[in-house]
């Protein structure tokens, strides 16, 4: 829809880009690449970015994937889910969490009325580890500034971290996920809320992780809610 008043239209864009440099700022950035990315919208953005991450060979995760799993949801989602990696099935399909786990994690969204629709899911790695095996901190380091400009340009109010290595590498700690999750983290402009992955969980089914996942949800659903409504 075009804005009739091109004052306004361009007030919308300069806010959009404060929006835009603020977060950035948040997260720890001090030098941006200004190539007219920031005035694209978030769809746009994203589509760029998984554009410019086709054959992506920058580390050896290259080497044995069958798809960048780049990400998939609403772009304009105020609550982002972030896991560690893509597996075989994510490899295959080129979407995030549609496996096993992915299934838990659909599950684990709708037990606080969230659906996969509104909310963003991706990884902190974009391409599959051999064996599924944890991604080492070389790879977590070079897919950073990309899971950063995905964050840049949707701008989520919530982020719900899956697992220790997620949670670990968004965080900069090594502390272990049973002392991060339960409590709300700031991260930038968002607070990110830890809890354990579904893989975990569909290992380990007893009811006391259940439960403390659960007790995650909640809280991530409590600050969801409160945060939309400011």
């Amino acid at each position: 829809m075009t804005t009739a008043n091109p004052y306004l239209a361009l007030a919308d864009a300069l806010g959009a880009l404060g929006a835009t440099l603020r977060h950035h700022r948040d997260l720890g950035f001090t030098e941006l690449p200004l190539e007219g990315g920031y005035l694209l919208s978030p769809e746009e953005a994203l589509r760029a970015q998984e554009q410019a991450l086709a054959g992506c060979r920058r580390c050896r995760l290259c080497e044995g994937r069958t798809t960048i799993v780049f990400g998939s949801g609403n772009p304009r989602a105020d609550f982002v889910c972030i896991g560690e990696g893509p597996g075989a099935d994510e490899d295959a399909q080129g979407l995030p969490f549609v496996g096993r786990a992915g299934q838990l994690l659909t599950k684990m969204l709708a037990s606080v009325d969230i659906t996969r629709d509104e909310a963003y899911i991706c990884n902190t790695v974009k391409c599959r580890p051999p064996g599924n095996r944890n991604p080492e901190p070389d790879e977590l380091a070079t897919c950073a500034p990309f899971l950063a400009a995905q964050l840049g340009a949707i701008q989520p109010k919530v982020i719900l971290s899956l697992g220790s290595v997620a949670t670990q590498a968004l965080l900069g700690t090594k502390e272990p996920i049973g002392k991060l999750r339960g409590r709300i983290h700031p991260y930038g402009s968002a607070v990110l809320i830890p809890t354990f992955h579904p893989a975990f969980l569909l290992r380990n089914p007893g009811p006391e992780y259940r439960r403390m996942a659960w007790e995650d949800l909640k809280l991530a659903k409590r600050e969801y809610d409160r945060r939309r409504t400011k």
